[in-house]
């Protein structure tokens, strides 16, 4: 397909400041522009005619993984959905002489006169001075997730976090209270980016008060709401669950914050939700929360997720739900084959009909051989 067959005017996109390239359906660079050249060397000589992924611009995304496999990659996500990008996409992109260069990606397809995609434009602009902040935001915010997972012979944890931004509004945690007692909390700030990625370093603060308090669920669950109203004054809440373990009992009494169901698997394959109802933090003070309890078995599984694993819509508008997500995990062998986190990311964005997926996603698992 050469350049001519798309419709726009190559005069004007050579003035665009950003840099830009189109390619066909097969992601075959059919046109580079001088400001395309000028962020990143590559002359249109060098790679007019050649495939994106052909080891020139070997694209990764913000956690160094390559994006040059199909649906992980922005520009092909944008034909095979027909839609644009309403945000920004950071992209790691390399130069002709090697370097990495950190660049903010707009993603859109191009039509015929008749409505079919015929190919993708991308554009882009140097992001290496706000990605340095956003790095540094990124290493403070991680600190304040308590990874310090518990080693016990009587259950394992594990988290599965992806944030939508480099920085996310998702929050979790776990703790020992005694021999045989665990506090959780998995929380999902509203929105995304720098200003919920402040409210997971407040809850951060605010769990490291007050865990010992989840001996008793309601009752932390009762303050952190209040602590919670006292700062975000209507301007954002946050959906949770939170709740103690006991391990010599496999037993476990919960609070939901209005996040969504639990699901228990149990080894026999069958799955069960486990009610979640409740107000998020934030909203009103003075709320008084309901505990649920429950007994998990040898060879059950524990999930709790954030909003994000669940609210995705596919081209149809259907939302993924619960179900749609434990048919997913299902499929990729669940529970007798471990999460991959990967994997899970490429079949919901399959699922979608978005270039990425539109909030952080968080997954906890607690299994109990």
């Amino acid at each position: 397909m050469l350049m001519t067959d798309f419709p726009i005017e190559l005069s004007i996109l050579d003035s665009v400041n950003e840099g830009l390239y189109v390619c066909d359906t097969d992601r075959r660079i059919v046109y580079w522009s001088k400001s395309a050249e000028r962020i990143t060397n590559w002359s249109p000589e060098n790679v007019v005619g050649r495939k994106c992924m052909d080891n020139i611009l070997s694209h990764v995304d913000k956690d160094g993984r390559s994006l040059c496999g199909e649906e992980f990659c922005p520009l092909y996500r944008c034909m095979v959905t027909d839609q644009a990008s309403s945000a920004p996409v950071i992209v790691i992109g390399q130069t002709r002489t090697g370097e990495r260069k950190p660049m903010a990606v707009y993603v859109a397809p191009l039509h015929d006169e008749n409505g079919q995609v015929i190919g993708g434009i991308e554009t882009f602009l140097d992001f290496s001075e706000p990605f340095a902040d956003l790095e540094r935001a990124k290493r403070i915010q991680t600190l304040s997730l308590d990874h310090n997972l518990p080693q016990d012979s009587r259950f394992s944890f594990s988290p599965f976090y992806l944030p939508y931004d480099m920085i996310g509004g998702d929050y979790f945690a776990i703790r020992q209270l005694d021999a045989d007692h665990y506090g959780f909390l998995l929380a999902d700030v509203m929105g995304h980016g720098v200003a919920a990625a402040l409210y997971t370093m407040h809850l951060s603060s605010l769990w490291s008060r007050h865990y010992q308090l989840l001996r008793q669920p309601a009752e932390f669950a009762g303050i952190l709401n209040g602590e919670l109203c006292r700062v975000v004054h209507d301007e954002s809440f946050a959906t949770a669950v939170c709740g103690i373990l006991n391990a010599a009992e496999r037993s476990m009494r919960i609070v939901s914050a209005g996040g969504p169901p639990l699901l228990l698997v149990r080894a026999d394959g069958r799955a069960e939700q486990v009610p979640a109802h409740g107000l998020p933090f934030g909203m009103i003070d003075n709320v008084d929360y309901d505990e649920s309890d429950f007994t998990c078995a040898a060879g059950d599984s524990l999930l709790m997720f954030t909003d994000g694993a669940v609210e995705i819509s596919s081209a149809s508008g259907r939302m993924l739900g619960t179900e749609g997500l434990l048919g997913i995990l299902r499929s990729q062998g669940y529970p007798e084959e471990q999460i991959v986190l990967k994997r899970l990311h490429e079949a919901l964005l399959k699922y979608s009909s978005g270039v990425r997926l539109d909030d952080d996603m968080t997954l906890l698992e607690i299994r109990f051989p």
